[in-house]
């Protein structure tokens, strides 16, 4: 008897051991991923601050590079904002995410060519190719624009048809309280209130939701807060 007391208290020291273990995996794996997200916005700040003093201060060649790389990035992180934000409450943006996360491939390796060639030494190389840049910058840019402002008129809309029906509901309860001739709640005979029954049934619970696949990173994606760990 006392050799199976000494093996379940042995049993249950390793076991808060692991639990402790796995308790200091779990935290020392989330501050490492909030401090490289933090590195990683505060590097993407200081390159868009770059980016804007070169495509003020500079021309030509130089200048010309930051505000194509400045334009791209703005628009893919604005557009990225608004889709992720709207797919909370409306689940058909979900392919538009999808068509988004493709163009977002273009606008990743377009903005790594564009940084490339701002240490390229040969300027008027980069200046015979600009207009081809500038072109692939717009597609890019246009395509994003249209993803955006598509997603915020939809939601827009919803929101009009929404304020309309809720008007339209207050217009008719409006109406019946100003309907004097109505009897008060207070003026209605009152009743023992039955009380109520729990169903026989059983209602089948909702599956769990996947957990979502892991977007890429791109230099506009949006960091997001660092997870809460117990």
């Amino acid at each position: 008897m006392e050799a199976a007391f000494i093996i379940v208290a042995l049993v249950l020291l390793f076991a808060f051991l692991g639990l402790g273990v796995y308790v200091t995996t779990k935290v020392v794996k989330a501050a490492a991923r909030g401090v490289d997200r933090t590195i990683t916005q505060a590097r993407r700040t200081v390159e868009d601050t770059t980016l804007k003093a070169r495509s003020f201060g500079q021309v030509g060649v130089p200048g010309a590079l930051a505000t194509l790389r400045l334009d791209l990035r703005n628009s893919m992180r604005a557009t990225q904002q608004a889709l992720y934000d709207g797919v909370q409450a409306d689940a058909s943006l979900k392919e538009s995410i999808g068509l988004f996360e493709r163009l977002s491939a273009h606008g990743h390796e377009l903005d790594g060519e564009l940084k490339r060639l701002e240490a390229e030494p040969d300027r008027q190389r980069i200046a015979a190719v600009l207009p081809d840049l500038r072109e692939r910058t717009a597609r890019i840019t246009q395509a994003s624009d249209s993803l955006r402002w598509a997603a915020r008129d939809r939601a827009r809309r919803f929101a009009e048809d929404d304020l309309s029906q809720l008007s339209a509901q207050i217009d008719v309860e409006s109406g019946a309280l100003r309907d004097w001739s109505r009897p008060s709640v207070d003026d209605l005979p009152h009743s023992t209130p039955t009380p109520p029954t729990t169903p026989t049934w059983n209602t089948p619970q909702p599956a769990a939701l996947s957990e979502p696949t892991p977007t890429p990173q791109y230099p506009w994606q949006k960091t997001r807060r660092p997870e809460a760990t117990t």
